[in-house]
């Protein structure tokens, strides 16, 4: 059956979103040749601008090359951020790219350290739960990922001071439980050093320099939702492409 246009997004955005499904399911596999611009715009009864724009969003996202071979399937060693994690989850159900797995390392409440409770604005010592996993893919680390999130957040959702899978990602089991729907975020890179406790799970020597990446998150009436920290994986690199117009 071929794809119909629907009035809502905006039709490149329903190419982008067809095609990242298709990769996301592991239905479209790296190194599989996209169709034709002049293909995609037939199938979908759209102009061929369009359909590049299409095409160009999903380049921009980081799931496929494009050359003067056509455009494949290429996820390469890209960093996965919590902000892709949101927009995939959103997207297609799921902030896992084809191939990735998590490793939950702990699950606690425990008293904000200074920095946490500036960025949670709550009181210093009061407590938060911090979540810490490592995510995985079959190059190795992609990242270790540390969580700071308001302690009443475990009343509503008791599985997040637990180290068992989450029925759902953050973002979406805080919109479920609460209403509080995560809708602007602020991301600070850096270079930092690698703690001591975090050094054997990113396979680093303490004190090593390793690209970082601190996400805020507020909700919308305004307040945070999360506070989260990325180390980046040996080898793993931040990437962005924009339309300049």
């Amino acid at each position: 059956m071929a794809p119909e246009v629907r009035r809502e997004p905006p039709p490149f955005m329903q190419i982008a979103d067809h095609f990242r499904q298709k990769i996301m399911d592991g239905v479209m596999l790296p190194d599989t040749k996209l169709p034709s611009i002049a293909e995609i715009a037939r199938e979908w009864g759209v102009a061929t601008a369009t359909a590049a724009k299409g095409i160009k969003q999903l380049q921009a996202e980081g799931y496929v090359r494009s050359s003067t071979q056509g455009t494949f399937v290429d996820l390469g060693i890209k960093q996965t951020t919590g902000p892709d994690r949101l927009q995939m989850m959103r997207v297609g159900g799921t902030g896992f790219r084809p191939g990735e797995r998590v490793e939950i390392i702990s699950a606690e409440l425990t008293p904000a350290p200074p920095d946490v409770a500036e960025a949670l604005g709550v009181p210093e010592g009061q407590a938060a739960v911090r979540r810490q996993r490592r995510y995985l893919d079959n190059d190795g680390v992609v990242t270790l990922s540390t969580s700071w999130l308001p302690g009443e957040f475990a009343e509503s959702a008791p599985e997040l001071i637990s180290v068992e899978p989450l029925p759902k990602m953050t973002f979406g089991l805080i919109e479920e439980r609460t209403g509080r729907r995560a809708v602007r975020r602020r991301d600070v890179v850096s270079l930092r050093p690698v703690p001591e406790r975090d050094a054997a799970l990113l396979a680093v020597e303490p004190g090593t320099y390793a690209l970082t990446m601190a996400n805020h998150y507020w909700d919308q009436n305004g307040a945070v939702t999360e506070y989260a920290t990325d180390f980046l994986g040996v080898g793993r690199e931040l990437t962005a492409e924009y339309d300049v117009s």
